[in-house]
């Protein structure tokens, strides 16, 4: 008997403890996306891969005009001049795809560099709300989890939009 009263009032107390704790939501993309300076770094990240795109259409190009003429003067070209052209445009074609993949992998880390700064700044209000607001535990719905939450826990995007000035 006397163990039950225990066992019964430590899942009270329990209860009450977990009843205490505070829980808050976030969805980090629509965040994000309210920031002006997050649309800014994307304006700029873009513009780069326009860049990249251009440069790689340019190069394409070249090597289009190589090929044909190739092909226009191939059976006047004796076989060394045609090795030397073919080699060419092998060499042409490989530093393509060498330019497109370091293009790739820079348009990554520029993303990133201009990014990481905004995603700094909300993590930053995120923190201070959470904290102003005495939660214990934020969740962001963009990453997936959790599946479920309830009323009562509390929706920060709109503290964290004013704390931002948005």
């Amino acid at each position: 008997m006397m163990k039950r009263t225990i066992l019964a009032m430590a899942i009270f107390s329990m209860a009450i403890g977990l009843h205490a704790q505070k829980f808050g939501h976030v969805t980090s993309e629509q965040l994000l996306q309210a920031m002006p300076e997050y649309d800014s770094a994307q304006q700029k990240v873009q513009d780069l891969q326009k860049q990249y795109e251009l440069e790689i259409e340019r190069i394409q190009v070249e090597i289009n005009k190589k090929i044909e003429e190739f092909n226009q003067t191939e059976t006047t070209m004796s076989n060394l001049i045609k090795e030397a052209k073919a080699s060419e445009i092998q060499e042409m074609q490989m530093r393509l795809q060498n330019f497109s993949q370091t293009a790739q992998q820079d348009l990554q880390q520029q993303s990133m560099a201009m990014i990481q700064p905004v995603m700094d700044k909300a993590r930053a209000a995120i923190d201070e709300v959470a904290k102003e607001n005495g939660l214990i535990y934020v969740f962001d719905l963009s990453q997936g989890n959790p599946i479920y939450f309830s009323e009562e826990s509390l929706d920060l995007v709109p503290l964290v939009k004013a704390k931002l000035g948005l």
